[in-house]
């Protein structure tokens, strides 16, 4: 009984795991190949995110690699290629997106950011310092007194570098 629940188990983990990818077929003019491998290094995987299509095990990058290549057999340019990934999985898929308002954050946001932390850091810079005011003469009397009675040293083993 347990051993038929065990090979149950072991059944649909295996079941769940994904399948592999289709082996890629390229294009047989060499030309159009060579533009598919152009676009699949500037289109983003959208399950690794950080790798390109080119470079990803993953099933959709195997599944976009396909799509390229076929929309490039049948006679598509590169930004209408990318214009329909795009429309399907918004700006993200692109290495490089659009400039545009929907993209000014992603594109200029750092900038922005290092432009904001000058300014604190200038304004800070240039903030004056406070002046101290001289001391009184009660606070000088006071002073002396204290200095003149350092000559006890209240720690055994201090010396006078310790100063």
């Amino acid at each position: 009984m347990k051993r038929a629940l065990l090979i149950a188990l072991a059944a649909v983990g295996l079941m769940a795991a994904e399948p592999a990818p289709i082996a890629d077929r390229p294009l047989p003019d060499a030309a159009q190949e060579a533009r598919a491998k152009a676009l699949f290094a500037d289109i983003r995987c959208v399950v690794c995110q950080h790798e390109a299509i080119a470079d990803s095990p993953a099933m959709i990058a195997a599944d976009m690699r396909r799509l390229v290549r076929e929309e490039i057999a049948t006679g598509r340019s590169d930004a209408e290629i990318k214009q329909d990934l795009v429309r399907r999985y918004g700006d993200f898929v692109l290495f490089k997106p659009p400039v545009r308002a929907g993209t000014w954050l992603l594109w200029f946001g750092p900038l922005a950011a290092l432009l904001a932390v000058g300014a604190f850091l200038l304004l800070l810079a240039r903030r004056r310092r406070v002046e101290t005011e001289p001391l009184t003469a009660e606070e000088e009397a006071r002073l002396a007194d204290i200095v003149s009675g350092s000559a006890h040293r209240p720690d055994a083993d201090a010396k006078p570098s310790d100063d």
